[in-house]
């Protein structure tokens, strides 16, 4: 985390972290914490600028 009251942070089960693109003006976990599945609404599915980040996004899970 950057920013939160924790440098970790376990994320209960049925919860995501959210981050903003600018540090220091995002409203996101680091002002509020975990985020409840049922509150989510969409999912980033590609990264647009930069240009030369131009990619899609693949689903990442944890081993744990």
């Amino acid at each position: 985390t950057i920013g939160y009251k924790n440098k970790y942070v376990k994320v209960p089960h049925g919860h995501i972290w959210v981050e903003g693109d600018h540090h220091g003006h995002s409203f996101d976990s680091n002002a509020f914490g975990p985020v409840s599945l049922g509150l989510l609404h969409a999912r980033a599915t590609h990264i647009l600028w930069p240009p030369r980040r131009w990619q899609k996004l693949q689903p990442m899970l944890p081993p744990e």
